[in-house]
C-alpha cells in the first residue's frame, strides 16, 4: 500500500515538474523570437554571440568543444594561387575585408 502511494506521489510530482517546464518554455517563448529577430538584424551579432557562448562553455569545465567553420572559410586554404582569395558571395565578412 505504502509503495502504491509512494508512486502515486512521484508521479505526481513529475506531472507538476513537467507543468512547470512547459509553463517556462510558453513563457520564454516570445522572448526567444524577439532575441532572434534583434540578432538577424546584423549577421556580426549572431557569430558574437556564438563566441560569447563558447567563452560561456570553456570557462566551466575543460571539454571538448566542437567549433563549426562555415564551408567559405575553407576555400581561402584552398586556393594555392592566391591563400587570401574568398568567392565574391562569401558570408565572412571580417575575412573579406582582410583581403
Amino acid at each position: 500500500m505504502q509503495r502504491s502511494m509512494g508512486a502515486q506521489a512521484e508521479s505526481e510530482r513529475e506531472r507538476r515538474a513537467k507543468v512547470i517546464a512547459a509553463e517556462g518554455e510558453v513563457q520564454a517563448a516570445p522572448l526567444l523570437l524577439q532575441a532572434a529577430t534583434q540578432l538577424s538584424k546584423n549577421p556580426a551579432s549572431l557569430q558574437l554571440r556564438f563566441l560569447d557562448t563558447l567563452r560561456e562553455i570553456s570557462a566551466e569545465k575543460n571539454s571538448t568543444v566542437v567549433f563549426p567553420l562555415p564551408l567559405e572559410f575553407l576555400t581561402a586554404f584552398q586556393q594555392k594561387r592566391n591563400p587570401t582569395y574568398l568567392p565574391e558571395d562569401s558570408k565572412v565578412p571580417l575575412l573579406k575585408a582582410m583581403s
